[in-house]
């Protein structure tokens, strides 16, 4: 078997972890009773612009389990990977099972690298995360009690949300954060896959490179502020950190570090490795990995 290109590698790497599109207007026959299931007690709002006159992808769905009483509901918030390159709010495949918990979901859209480089898709998940404090409440949603959770590139960028924001600005107060096998460092990405795959982290034109706008070994600074590590504290969020051991993208190494700084800075985490799962998959989907996420998000969102 002839092998393909680089480039028709790194597809095939990426859409062999993003998980179907889980929205009614786009699915096929064979998953269209699951989805009508799934929402037919959810009020869903689609492509609300979180921020006025932006850019096209500055937009959130939210989806609203229908409820009895005048009680709000807490709020988990989906950001999406895809390598900071690809990728949609469409995609909430991963979770979209938190609505039969009755959690409120929102799935944040986000500038990809060929619109802007970073900070640009932490300032967009920020000002989402603004726009749900300041506007959910009319639509039945506590804006107090909001967890973020997100999968490769957008683990990365919950984990920033996570360790960046200000304890004493409500904007930035969130419950906590489940990142996905989700970069923590992007210095050391390349020296620490040691799983076969034919990316280059440090090459120009590397996804990581993309997203801060030039080589990054070269950039040695923008790839430090780019990097959730660098600003761990003893304030920030409590986290649920999942990843998979045979992980040919984004070593497990990097979540092993990013678990070690939050512990040493006295920050509430846990760190699960999944024997033998890769870059996203089954593994993730399981009910012993779901039980762990709702066990995490019903103590942070439900016991405070």
């Amino acid at each position: 078997m002839k092998l393909c290109s680089s480039q028709c590698q790194i597809a095939v790497l990426l859409m062999a972890f993003v998980l179907p599109i889980l929205v009614p207007s786009e699915v096929n026959a064979q998953q269209a009773p699951y989805i009508k299931k799934a929402l037919e007690s959810v009020t869903v709002e689609r492509d609300i612009a979180y921020v006025k006159d932006g850019h096209e992808r500055q937009k959130l769905d939210l989806y609203v389990p229908k409820s009895e009483g005048d009680s709000k509901l807490p709020l988990v918030v989906w950001v999406h990977g895809g390598g900071w390159a690809q990728g949609s709010k469409d995609r909430i495949g991963s979770c979209l099972w938190v609505l039969k918990e009755e959690f409120a979901l929102a799935s944040v859209g986000y500038r990809l690298t060929d619109a802007a480089t970073f900070p640009a898709q932490l300032e967009d998940c920020q000002a989402a995360i603004k726009w749900l404090k300041e506007n959910s409440g009319s639509r039945g949603v506590d804006p107090n009690r909001i967890v973020v959770w997100g999968g490769s590139a957008g683990g990365h960028l919950v984990s920033l949300l996570g360790t960046t924001g200000d304890p004493n600005d409500p904007a930035d107060d969130i419950s906590g954060v489940i990142d996905w096998y989700g970069p923590s460092e992007l210095l050391t990405m390349q020296v620490q896959r040691t799983l076969p795959v034919k990316l280059d982290a440090d090459a120009p034109n590397s996804f990581e490179s993309k997203l801060i706008g030039g080589a990054l070994q070269e950039n040695k600074e923008k790839a430090k502020k780019a990097s959730p590590v660098t600003y761990v504290s003893s304030d920030d969020s409590p986290f649920l950190i999942m990843h998979g051991d045979k992980d040919p993208l984004v070593s497990v190494t990097q979540s092993k570090t990013l678990h070690a700084k939050l512990n040493e800075a006295g920050v509430p985490t846990k760190l699960h490795i999944l024997r033998g799962a890769g870059h996203g998959g089954q593994q993730f989907q399981s009910e012993s990995s779901r039980k762990m996420v709702r066990e995490f998000l019903n103590n942070r969102l439900r016991s405070e």
